[in-house]
């Protein structure tokens, strides 16, 4: 069941990453991560900022998916 839900949830997140790529432009940013939980997304989006990756980001919930996707 554990290897299951580990291919289902792998799949949900190619696709939803592969569908949002073509709405990049329209943020003006772009993708570069997917997570489950608000804070991850948070942590990671500081982490960038931190170390210079990004001078900013957002994280933003798709409830289709239900992901948070965090664009830079």
């Amino acid at each position: 069941m554990r290897k299951a839900r580990a291919v289902l949830v792998s799949a949900v997140m190619v696709l939803g990453v592969s569908l949002t790529i073509g709405a990049a432009p329209a943020h003006a940013e772009k993708l570069v991560g997917v997570f489950r939980d608000y804070s991850e997304c948070q942590r990671i989006g500081t982490h960038g900022i931190t170390h210079d990756w990004w001078n900013g980001y957002t994280c933003e919930w798709e409830g289709r998916y239900r992901y948070y996707f965090l664009y830079a």
